[in-house]
């Protein structure tokens, strides 16, 4: 996958972005899944990440967990958040986050999408602002605009939504 071109990520940038979506194993945790002797799995997830996507929801700004994994705690968890958007057991996340956008009549540009893995660099690489944590594969990283200085599951996301709301309503020039 190629590296995109070198695009400044300026504040008019932040400024347009209308759906925040996001891979969740690795982005809202750290990527560990641990799985009970009954069958049951359990994950973390930072209160940091849901308050600043609760902010965002508040804001008008649309949020999806697009997973390749199907999951009863990130179920419930999208639940308690109430994210409008949970796509879980589809690992083509370009071709979710396309759908995404036909249906909410947004382009690329109006998109951030965040990812640690390289089913995710597709995306990552066609969403107007790409998002990896820090502690993602290489190609995610590669392909990504923006790194935030918070690790996945422990505020990384936060990061992401303070950007977004910093800049949201900017006029500045693109």
């Amino acid at each position: 996958m190629k590296r995109r071109p070198a695009a400044k990520l300026t504040p008019a940038r932040w400024a347009r972005i209308q759906l925040f979506a996001m891979d969740v194993d690795g982005v809202l945790t750290d990527g560990t899944v641990e799985v009970h002797s009954d069958g049951t799995e359990s994950k973390r997830y930072s209160v940091l990440d849901g308050l600043g996507l609760a902010k965002l929801r508040q804001a008008g700004i649309a949020i999806a967990w697009i997973s390749g994994r199907n999951s009863g705690s990130t179920t419930v968890r999208a639940m308690e958040l109430k994210i409008p958007h949970l796509i879980q057991g589809r690992t083509d996340k370009l071709a979710v986050l396309q759908e995404l956008a036909a249906l909410l009549k947004l382009t690329a540009a109006q998109i951030c999408y965040m990812g640690d893995d390289e089913i995710d660099a597709p995306a990552i690489q066609w969403a107007g602002i790409g998002v990896a944590p820090a502690t993602s594969l290489p190609s995610a990283l590669k392909v990504a605009d923006f790194v935030p200085s918070r690790p996945a599951g422990l505020g990384a996301v936060r990061i992401v939504c303070e950007q977004i709301m910093t800049h949201r309503g900017r006029k500045s020039a693109p």
